[in-house]
């Protein structure tokens, strides 16, 4: 019994008994309804053919769930959005969204540790017609951010920088990134509620990779909180996107 009450406990932290999609909603009916309502039917074909792709990769759970993809297309058109980055691509369907998003020159400084991923999803990027927006870099992001901060023209210059990665730096890319993002510009962390797990006591039955970067994603809450330079707001879309405008 007690075994099963501790299961019970760890669906409820993570949202979902079965977590083939990522959503804080408590109730899979409610979170069909969206997608099936207002995401589904305005989702791009090419976005589509993605999301189906990487349903069927054993790592499905990295990529960024449809609703969160119309989040961030339509964050992007409100804020006019042309020069952006994004740390972390997996198969590419926040990246794809994003390019989707942008005017025909729009730019998008693409970082991830490997482009084994990223190549399942690049056919379908390229077939939609805005891959010539992607400039993507193979391997660890930080010596690059450090290249671009050295350089002054760089600094200021993004009008968005998206950071679903290694959890543990995020607070890393925050110290860098927040030079790149010009003032009135955005910088979106995903996961920052981390499958709820935020608010989990300290004895939850907890899965592994959920608990090596929890205590890293609560740091960066706080740290995000008391940073004067920005702006913030923590959504509950996806696992979790905390939104932040620099002012400074």
């Amino acid at each position: 019994m007690a075994e099963n009450n501790g299961q019970e406990q760890q669906n409820q932290l993570l949202g979902h008994k079965d977590l083939a999609h990522k959503s804080l909603l408590q109730s899979d009916a409610l979170y069909q309804y969206i997608l099936e309502t207002s995401v589904f039917p305005r989702e791009h074909e090419s976005l589509k053919e993605l999301r189906e792709m990487t349903e069927k990769h054993p790592w499905n759970l990295m990529a960024t769930p449809a609703d969160e993809g119309q989040f961030l297309s339509l964050l992007l058109k409100l804020i006019n959005a042309k020069n952006t980055i994004e740390i972390g691509v997996y198969t590419g369907y926040s990246l794809l969204s994003t390019a989707l998003a942008l005017p025909h020159d729009g730019k998008i400084l693409a970082m991830d540790v490997t482009r084994e991923y990223y190549d399942l999803g690049l056919p379908i990027i390229e077939n939609a017609g805005v891959a010539h927006k992607i400039d993507f870099r193979e391997g660890p992001a930080l010596p690059l951010l450090d290249e671009l901060v050295k350089d002054e023209k760089n600094k200021g210059s993004f009008d968005f920088v998206f950071v679903d990665a290694d959890k543990n730096n995020y607070l890393n890319y925050h110290k860098r990134v927040i030079e790149l993002v010009k003032v009135g510009g955005l910088i979106g962390y995903d996961n920052t509620l981390w499958g709820g797990s935020v608010v989990a006591p300290p004895d939850a039955p907890l899965k592994d990779y959920i608990k090596v970067f929890r205590g890293h994603i609560m740091e960066l809450n706080k740290y995000l909180a008391s940073d004067s330079r920005i702006e913030i707001c923590q959504l509950p879309v996806g696992d979790g996107i905390t939104l932040c405008r620099r002012i400074i």
